[in-house]
This record gives C-alpha cells, structure tokens and sequence, in this order.
C-alpha cells in the first residue's frame, strides 16, 4: 500500500509539473496502433511490418548512388498528397527534377519546397515545419549535402573536423521529440561513403555521424 501511495505521489507531482499526458500507464494511451503511409511498393511495406513508413518517427533512406533513394522518398510523398496529406522537400543539393516528381504521382503544384543555403538553415526549416504539426511528411535531400555555416563561410582547405555530426545530432534531439507530437514522417536521404584504411569488415559508412543511425 505505501508503494503504491508513494506511486501515485509521485505521478502526481509529475503531472503537475509537466502537464497532463506527460505520464501514464501505456494500456491509458488512446492508440496502441502504430500509423504508417505507405511506400508505393507493396513488398517494401509488408518488409517494414507496420505498412510503410511509421508516422512521428526520424527514417532514414540510404544507399550508393543512383539506387532511387529520391525516388522512394518521392512516393511517400505522392502516397501522402493522395490521402490529402500535405509535404515539404527541404531540396539541400539543389537537384530536384519537378518533371521527374510530377512522373512519379507527386503534386509539384501543392509540394512545399526549399532548397537551402547552409545545413542549419535547412534543420531549422524542417524543425519549424515539424512543430507546426500540419505536415505529414518531411523530407531532406541530402544529410551529406547538409554543410555546416562554418564550413561555407570558411576557406578551402580549412579544417572542421566533427561539425556536421555536431549539427546532426544537436537537431536530432529538437525533431524526435517535436515528431512524436506531429505524428509527421522526416525522411532522410544519405549516401555511402568509404572509409579509408578499413582491412577487416565493411568499409562502407554514411556521413552525419552515429546520431541518425541512433535516431531512425
């Protein structure tokens, strides 16, 4: 008994302090369900297990180059406009193709579009539309193109060691939690990379650091 008023003090205080919801016994919560939007290739959706992409989550889509990383982004987002959804393209390596998108089902004219100078400016954007919990799906083209300020302001052949993970992983942290909220897909787009020097294992990574692989 004295647990369990010890319990209830505690929830108490919890509630009181960071408002109703904050805590709660999982069985309380309204939906057990995880909503998806799906891919627009149905094999893809039985594979992930909840059919298609989780909404309120961080995904990330890699691969090496020209395997349709953009193309599979783009039909979660024609998936999305379909069933009335609205989506932004944060376009950071300025090298979206709208005839290619209007090809693959998607409604450039409704399509919310930013094509970003720096990598902040763009994880501000995508933060800011999360927040507003009108959108269903973000997506960001791509993590390597995502160049810190410091980077572009600095000279050739300067040194920042560390900056874009920093970066990542500081704006990983804002958008999971303001997701969850929004119930809003953020998708990712990376390449694979080298590393240099590798003799045993894998020698492939994705730029960004550890951050997105913890995050998605």
């Amino acid at each position: 008994m004295e647990r369990d008023k010890a319990l209830e003090m505690a929830l108490g205080q919890i509630t009181k302090a960071h408002g109703e919801g904050s805590i709660m016994k999982m069985g309380e919560k309204g939906t057990m369900a995880i909503e998806a939007i799906p891919t627009g290739a149905m094999s893809l959706d039985i594979a992930l297990g909840v059919g298609g992409l989780p909404r309120g989550r961080v995904t990330e889509i890699y691969g090496p180059e020209s395997s349709g990383k953009s193309t599979l982004a783009m039909h979660v987002v024609a998936e999305a406009q379909r069933n009335g959804g609205i989506c932004a393209y944060i376009d950071a390596e300025h090298a979206m193709d709208p005839v290619y998108a209007a090809a693959i089902g998607v409604d450039i004219d409704e399509l919310l579009i930013s094509q970003p100078d720096t990598g902040e400016q763009a994880l501000e954007i995508a933060d800011t539309l999360i927040r507003s919990g009108a959108l269903d799906v973000v997506v960001i083209d791509s993590v390597a193109a995502l160049t810190p300020r410091a980077e572009i302001e600095g000279e050739m052949g300067d040194s920042h060691v560390g900056l874009q993970a920093r970066l990542m992983s500081q704006a990983l942290r804002k958008l999971t939690a303001n997701l969850n909220k929004s119930a809003t897909i953020c998708v990712f787009i990376n390449q694979l990379r080298e590393k240099i020097g590798v003799m045993f294992g894998s020698p492939e990574t994705t730029p960004g650091g550890r951050a997105l692989k913890f995050y998605s």
